[in-house]
């Protein structure tokens, strides 16, 4: 190892896919104990990199230094050795297991024949210790919320002993506090000497933690801006990186009718212990409407959702345009005109083994376009899929693309598309925008005033506390299943909101 090396050096960095070129002669330089930024539009090529400096691909042309030596990454494990360490944006962690079993899971520590977990406790408490990362080992992991969760993915990677830290929009489900409790771990980190490739779509967030960023824009690097010497607004990196003004989702102007959509009236789900997750919550939307709901992770949002969709067993009364849909199918809810964008794409909005424009079917198989009778139009579907994409630019060579293929925020605008398709009544929304870049997030923005505009009812939840003071008319806090504070878009702050979230303030209403 050259102590005087960059900590990570990428040359002439190719990757060809079937009908697309995901990164054309990338080059990228980052110095030890830095925090460096990656950012650019969804499609851009980030998460290829990514991967292929993780070893999860190999590049079909260029070369890889890691402090100094020439590396060829076979597998995550190869890069594993070498140093570096991914969190991934959607976390890998077993619900059932405790944390000192999910740190050490794959990378056991053993004294004869037998798992050496004092051994291990002691080493994460340590690295735990050293990095600001304080944590229950013997908690179980489905107990925490995702900032919890987040600091247990990072313990993971440096008990295996990660010295180059990738992390993939590692704020995207954080409050205001969590996000600040993250950038004292990462410069905590970095003072170690932990070198941290930071990817993000928030470009305020990025000025603030990042020494340098690096911009790809088409599958290529653009630019570079060394934070310390250049002044940059979150405005000009936005041009670098899509061509355009960083959005607002700034949507004042009241369009609210007399019209209730949705009636809500002493909702509750239960654990399967009895606990109740949402515990008689009553509320109503009204159209051209929009209700967000602010709360911490687990506090209940998934649940609320699920319930309105029919999902999860639950009790109280559900009414819908004046009728009473408690006990009807999520299939009638649909038919009925509810679109509905999922906490959890990739387990409830897509099969990401099939092709776009199957995806454009699921869940609306029974409705116009997509069906004839009692026959799938698989040609309307077809052709609804290519409006999708061609209306909220979801970068694909071709609709017979799986799902898989896409980027994450590309998967979004495709979820979006679908579910604001065929003028729904209500729209039940979470973070519609989560991974989604700068210019895409407007567009969404748009499509939703629009909609709100001709009368579409929303309940929103969104982590981007911006995005939900912004969008919503009215805004509701959850805290611990209960509604514990209204709150005036007009008047308050993300950071009262992200107080009064966790049970720590209030906000005027």
């Amino acid at each position: 190892m050259n102590d005087s090396a960059l900590a990570v050096e990428l040359k002439g960095i190719w990757k060809r896919f079937p009908g697309v070129i995901a990164n054309s002669d990338i080059n990228l330089s980052i110095a030890p104990g830095t925090v460096h930024a990656i950012v650019g539009e969804n499609g851009a090529g980030k998460s290829t990199l990514m991967k292929i400096l993780y070893g999860m691909q190999k590049p079909d042309e260029g070369t890889i230094a890691i402090n100094g030596e020439f590396k060829e990454f076979e597998s995550p494990s190869d890069a594993i050795d070498a140093g570096i360490g991914m969190v991934h944006q959607h976390f890998m962690l077993a619900d059932n297991f405790t944390v000192l079993e999910n740190i050490i899971l794959g990378s056991e520590p053993r004294k004869g024949a037998k798992l050496d977990f004092d051994t291990a406790r002691n080493q994460i408490n340590s690295i735990a210790a050293e990095n600001g990362l304080a944590v229950d080992a013997d908690a179980l992991v489905a107990d925490l919320g995702v900032g919890d969760r987040q600091r247990i993915e990072i313990l993971k990677v440096l008990y295996r002993g990660a010295r180059i830290l990738i992390l993939d929009e590692p704020t995207a489900v954080l409050v205001p506090h969590e996000v600040d409790e993250l950038f004292n771990t990462l410069r905590d980190l970095k003072r170690e000497g932990i070198t941290i490739m930071f990817i993000s779509h928030k470009l305020d967030e990025v000025l603030a933690i990042a020494d340098e960023i690096t911009v790809i824009r088409q599958g290529t690097t653009v630019g570079s801006v060394d934070t310390k010497k250049q002044n940059i607004s979150a405005l000009e990196l936005a041009e670098m990186m899509v061509g355009s003004e960083l959005p607002t989702p700034e949507t004042r102007g009241n369009t609210i009718r007399e019209e209730v959509v949705l009636d809500v009236t002493n909702l509750s789900v239960h654990a399967a212990g009895g606990k109740a997750i949402v515990d008689d919550i009553s509320f109503s939307i009204r159209s051209g409407e929009i209700l967000g709901i602010a709360g911490v992770e687990g506090n209940g949002q998934a649940e609320i959702l699920d319930a309105l969709m029919g999902l999860v067993e639950n009790t109280g009364v559900v009414h819908f345009k004046g009728e009473d849909i408690s006990n009807q199918s999520t299939r009638s809810r649909r038919e009925l005109g509810i679109g509905f964008i999922p906490e959890d794409r990739h387990r409830q909005a897509l099969m990401l083994e099939a092709p776009l424009w199957e995806n454009r079917m699921l869940g609306h198989q029974t409705m116009a376009p997509n069906s004839k009778g009692f026959l799938l139009n698989i040609s309307g579907a077809k052709e609804d899929t290519q409006r999708i994409v061609r209306e909220y630019d979801v970068r694909t060579p071709s609709i017979d693309v799986l799902a898989s293929a896409l980027s994450g925020g590309n998967q979004q605008k495709l979820i979006v598309g679908r579910e604001m398709s065929g003028s729904p009544r209500l729209l039940i929304a979470a973070h519609p925008t989560r991974g989604v870049d700068v210019g895409a997030q407007a567009a969404i923005w748009d499509h939703l005033r629009n909609a709100r505009e001709a009368g579409l009812a929303v309940l929103l939840i969104s982590a981007d506390l911006d995005e939900l003071i912004g969008l919503s008319d009215t805004i509701k806090v959850l805290l611990r299943g209960q509604f514990v504070a209204d709150a005036n878009p007009a008047t308050v702050t993300p950071q009262e909101l992200g107080t009064a979230m966790t049970g720590a303030g209030k906000v005027s209403a």
